[in-house]
């Protein structure tokens, strides 16, 4: 049996705390390892190296912090295939989808070698007499993220590069379900170059959540996971006077307008929907077709395709469309909710209740299920299942369409498939929703754009990557400066005003 570590200033260290958690391979359902779960001890053990490296790491100036993230974009590179197959063996992925979960976030990292320039400052001349002032960005201090299990290579460069980018140091708290891919990429940081401290990972449930929740020497924290626990961590982390961005759960809606092509947005569907077995906080997991032919013409192409999908190990080869889901309680709350969706009087078109993966009958795989003719009010509509299901609501407007997603309380991504440009635009105005795709079913914004939702999926004022994290991850301050040419006597006690 293998047993994990934390990654603290520079060296793996085994847990002290006598907690551990089962880490597990979703293919077979079989203990792979097992991963120590940190005490307060030990993450306190973290931040005092933290903050011990983070001095002389600010004091380095950016375009020497952007190096080591150049050289780090390297060997990410040149590990990709080594990285997507531990990301595999313990999430469940595809090996091409564990190789994009690596290269989303490798995008972020290459940003963030712009650091040098968004990290300049203003400056006024002259602002009034012999007085000149500007700002300066500086960092915050020590930070910290608390990641999910459903990306976890890129959603942690999504943090630790832009904040190691601003000169912080960054204590990364990973989801214990697929811990090894972080521990790697903290290694692969310090061969880049990087500091000994500036980057840690320390492994945990909800004590080592805790302890970075109340350690008053860590100032920002990022989170992603569910909208329960984004409110518990914005709440309590803004309470103890930090700064914290969370982002939640989402329910994503495409409609379809009866112009679209068909065949795309069925196709766009399935990927969308399916890939990753659901997985993902930008699954599209509501098809909203406008009008009873759309949605039968709609439905008329998606079954055939849902039937055909591959489903398997990510061994079986990269043909595979999806794996099996994290956990065995993931699986069994899927399969509750499709009971649910059933027992409350939606369709099921596509039945993947019987699935069996012949030789993996102990893994966590579920097969596809497609709903019709689900309505607001059910289970399915209102959970993210976070599964392979797919549900249909048929809407008889544009106009209906579109209040379903502003009404629905999650407001992470939608799409809309069209070929009337009036309609797009619309659309993208008026909808209230963070991200937004037109005739793209997964709307997520490359590097040097910012991520993020509206409603209850976001907790905070700033999104993730883009010029967004760089605002996260420093505090201005503003200097006014003057140079007397002379001794002046006396002082002046009315406030300054312009002359």
């Amino acid at each position: 049996m293998q047993e994990l570590t934390h990654y603290i200033n520079g060296a793996h260290v085994k847990g002290q705390s006598g907690r551990f958690a089962d880490v597990m391979n979703p293919a077979t359902g079989e203990v792979q390892a097992r991963v120590p779960l940190a005490n307060g001890e030990e993450l306190a053990e973290a931040v005092e190296a933290a903050k011990a490296a983070q001095v002389g790491w600010a004091a380095t100036n950016p375009q020497r912090r952007a190096r080591v993230l150049m050289k780090f974009v390297d060997l990410l590179n040149r590990d990709m295939k080594k990285l997507a197959e531990a990301l595999s063996r313990e999430h469940g992925k595809t090996l091409p989808d564990a190789a994009g979960d690596v290269q989303r976030g490798l995008e972020v990292v290459e940003y963030c070698i712009g650091a040098p320039q968004m990290l300049k400052g203003e400056f006024t001349d002259a602002a009034g007499p012999g007085i000149d002032m500007y700002s300066m960005r500086q960092p915050l201090g020590v930070t910290a993220g608390i990641t999910p299990f459903n990306f976890p290579a890129m959603i942690p460069m999504w943090m630790f590069a832009p904040a190691i980018a601003c000169g912080n140091a960054f204590i990364l708290k990973p989801s214990e379900r697929d811990p090894s891919v972080p521990l790697m990429l903290a290694e692969l940081m310090e061969e880049a170059g990087l500091p000994k401290g500036v980057l840690q990972v320390v492994n945990g449930d909800k004590e080592a959540v805790d302890a970075i929740l109340y350690h008053p020497e860590i100032q920002s924290i990022g989170f992603v996971g569910s909208t329960p626990i984004a409110e518990y961590i914005y709440g309590t982390g803004c309470s103890q006077g930090k700064r914290v961005q969370c982002f939640g759960g989402a329910k994503n809606h495409m409609i379809v307008m009866p112009d679209a092509d068909m065949d795309q947005a069925a196709d766009a569907l399935v990927g969308a929907g399916y890939g990753a077995a659901g997985e993902r906080c930008m699954a599209i997991s509501v098809a909203v077709p406008v009008g009873d032919k759309t949605a039968d013409r709609l439905i008329e192409k998606l079954v055939p395709r849902i039937e055909k999908l591959k489903v398997g190990p990510y061994t079986a080869g990269d043909d595979v469309d999806y794996g099996p889901v994290v956990t065995a309680a993931a699986k069994a709350n899927i399969e509750r909710l499709v009971q649910t969706g059933i027992d409350q009087g939606a369709k099921l078109v596509v039945d993947g209740r019987d699935f069996k993966l012949q030789g993996y009958e102990n893994g966590y795989f579920v097969g596809a299920h497609l709903f019709d003719h689900a309505t607001p009010d059910m289970d399915i509509y209102k959970t993210e299942i976070f599964g392979p299901v797919l549900t249909t609501v048929r809407a008889q407007t544009y106009e209906e369409a579109l209040k379903l997603a502003m009404d629905h309380e999650y407001g992470n991504g939608t799409a809309i498939f069209t070929r009337d440009g009036d309609t797009a635009r619309d659309f993208a105005n008026r909808v209230n929703v963070g991200m937004v795709g037109i005739n793209v079913p997964i709307p997520v914004p490359l590097a040097y754009h910012t991520f993020g939702g509206w409603k209850k999926s976001v907790f905070g004022d700033l999104n993730q990557h883009g010029p967004d994290a760089f605002k996260f991850y420093t505090r201005t301050k503003t200097v006014t400066s003057r140079w007397p040419s002379g001794i002046k006597d006396g002082g002046e006690f009315s406030i300054p005003v312009m002359e």
